[in-house]
């Protein structure tokens, strides 16, 4: 497979001030859309928009298949500009380097597997002749394992295998782009593990740049270079898939991106301190962050803040005579689910529950005294 590449950007995708304004159906009036959406994907990234349903993560992924016309904003691919609202250009999606699939996959059930992976290279902006177009289709179908069900019926094939055929087909239109809009949705948990690791394998492969869209933060955890979360159509965060779990920006993105502990507090000095650490007064006592976000505006002592922990980071171990220094609190178990690898538990101090990852042979019960240790490494402190 050959992916164009342009010497102008070092950037596939460059999207700026991107603004989509809806008329609510009920009251008439704006409807939720995006708004000031920005951001750059290098070539040959995996990109992932994240975010619950409604976020706006669609609606981007459609204006830059032209599929939708934004209000305001621009949009570059490989440097060359395919939308602007204040020039009033929109190229349209026929003409725009991408291939898209879609959640249904746009299988079409009265062609064969071979006709529908041929479909872009008999009708695309590229044509070949038949003997070419029969050695790609092969080739690619060869790649994605459908070879054997070339002459099979598309309704024949299972999820899975439509779904790599949806791959094929898009693969075969030579994208400089690649838009995958929830593609595993439609599958059970096990089968969408299982293809979430061919289609980051397929991707590596042929080097294509892709902007994926899900709902799911494990696809986007497992499979990104590069993660934008979103919400009510906006930007909240855009890192990698540590930065975004292990220093979420909001507590928005630390609750919904894994499992958090979010305990109201207040600091109790200045952002900035000599060791680069904020201490929070708390309902669990005095916590030590050694993770923040130093907003625009850096509170003073006083200002409101939440404590971030991930049950990950909380140690937990029978008794209380260890529930002194740095972080350490004196709890109650208000619960345990034995997993095998470990214990997950709920821990109360004083009517603040934590929900920690213990050791597997803990032997402390619900109803027992047990001591809370937070990482001061890994606790977070978050302002918005």
């Amino acid at each position: 497979m050959t992916v164009h590449n342009s010497p102008s950007s070092d950037c596939s995708v460059e999207i700026s001030g991107l603004e989509k304004r809806y008329t609510a159906q009920r009251t008439g009036g704006p409807g939720r859309g995006i708004e000031d959406v920005g951001f750059a994907v290098p070539r040959g990234h995996f990109f992932t928009l994240l975010g619950p349903s409604g976020c706006g993560k669609t609606t981007t992924l459609r204006c830059l298949a032209g599929l939708e016309t934004a209000d305001r904003g621009e949009i570059s691919m490989s440097g060359r500009p395919v939308f602007s609202a204040a020039a009033r250009r929109d190229v349209p999606p026929e003409a725009r380097p991408i291939a898209m699939v879609p959640q249904s996959y746009g299988i079409w059930p009265h062609m064969k597997v071979f006709e529908n992976a041929a479909f872009p290279l008999r009708h695309g902006r590229t044509t070949y002749p038949r003997a070419e177009t029969r050695r790609r289709v092969l080739a690619m179908l060869e790649q994605v394992g459908l070879s054997e069900y070339a002459d099979r019926w598309a309704v024949q094939l299972s999820g899975g295998q439509q779904q790599r055929l949806a791959l094929a087909r898009a693969l075969l239109c030579e994208p400089e782009v690649l838009l995958l809009d929830e593609p595993l949705s439609n599958l059970d948990a096990k089968l969408r593990s299982q293809l979430r690791t061919e289609l980051r394998s397929f991707q590596q492969k042929f080097g294509v740049t892709t902007i994926y869209v899900t709902h799911d933060q494990g696809e986007a955890l497992a499979m990104s270079d590069t993660i934008v979360v979103m919400n009510q159509g906006r930007i909240e965060q855009i890192g990698s898939p540590d930065e975004i779990y292990d220093s979420p920006a909001s507590r928005f993105v630390a609750d919904f991106v894994g499992s958090a502990n979010l305990v109201p507090g207040v600091a109790e000095g200045a952002v900035g301190s000599a060791d680069r650490a904020v201490v929070a007064k708390t309902a669990l006592g005095a916590v030590r962050c050694e993770r923040f976000t130093v907003p625009a505006a850096a509170p003073r002592a006083g200002g409101q803040l939440s404590v971030c922990v991930r049950p990950e980071n909380i140690r937990v171990t029978a008794g209380t005579a260890e529930a002194r220094g740095t972080n350490r609190f004196a709890a109650r178990i208000a619960s345990s689910e034995y997993l095998g690898d470990r214990q997950e538990v709920v821990v109360s101090l004083d009517g603040t529950e934590l929900r920690a990852h213990a050791d597997a042979h803990l032997t402390a019960r619900p109803g027992d005294e047990v001591t809370v240790a937070l990482d001061p490494a890994r606790t977070i402190a978050l302002w918005s």
